[in-house]
């Protein structure tokens, strides 16, 4: 299916009503990869630092308060990388997910996931103690294993690279999004030095088409950018 045949089929099915993405954060991959598919969404910001106790509509979707979230008609859904895989099926088929048959597979469902479980899910906890922490607390012991586990499975990123110039292979997909997303946090904010295989895959996902327009839209991620020095 072409990308103008998934915009159609989504307009269709929504009688143009566009998907809802609720805050940025995580919610970067799912505008990111809604960017690449050629699906019609509007971004609904969510502010967590002002507190959303107040926020009527985003609890609606989200009673536990975390971001993102996402609406689509009926359909809502938390967690950034269920909502990518609920989106790539509903409007699919297309590339950036690889059919269970091809021989990308494999690597495309490991680095999806990785991406967040393995590298997000650890530096999170990193960045929190490094960013907002007491003083006293910044060096904590859960902070050092949660680094630990990041730099772990951040040697699988660095072996993939070095054979293939995508996380599945030739192609870019979905895992590159989640991946790619992790590695930004832990650059930026989470104090990572990347190696050279992987600045340069990062310099190849900021320039493609999807990720500015991306980019362009999340406003607060752009903010963020500009003003964390990159390791």
């Amino acid at each position: 299916m072409s990308q103008r045949e998934s915009l159609n089929r989504a307009a269709s099915a929504k009688d143009g009503e566009a998907i809802t993405v609720f805050g940025e954060g995580r919610g970067f991959r799912v505008v990111w990869l809604l960017e690449e598919m050629g699906l019609p969404y509007q971004l609904r910001p969510v502010d967590l630092l002002a507190g959303v106790e107040d926020d009527a509509e985003f609890l609606a979707i989200n009673p536990a308060g975390f971001i993102p979230a996402m609406r689509d008609g009926d359909v809502t859904m938390v967690e950034s990388i269920a909502i990518m895989e609920y989106l790539m099926a509903r409007y699919g088929p297309t590339p950036l997910a690889p059919g269970p048959h091809d021989p990308a597979f494999p690597a495309y469902q490991q680095f999806l996931h990785l991406g967040e479980a393995g590298l997000a899910a650890s530096i999170y906890f990193v960045v929190g103690a490094r960013n907002f922490a007491p003083a006293s607390e910044r060096q904590n012991w859960s902070a050092g294993q949660a680094l630990e586990v990041f730099e772990s499975r951040l040697m699988l990123v660095t072996q993939q690279l070095a054979r293939t110039p995508y996380l599945a292979g030739e192609t870019f997909t979905a895992a590159d999004i989640s991946v790619a997303y992790a590695l930004g946090l832990a650059r930026r904010s989470g104090g990572i030095t990347l190696g050279e295989a992987e600045q340069s895959y990062m310099a190849r996902m900021s320039a493609r088409e999807g990720y500015q327009r991306a980019m362009n839209t999340c406003h607060a991620t752009r903010a963020w950018l500009a003003q964390a020095p990159i390791q």
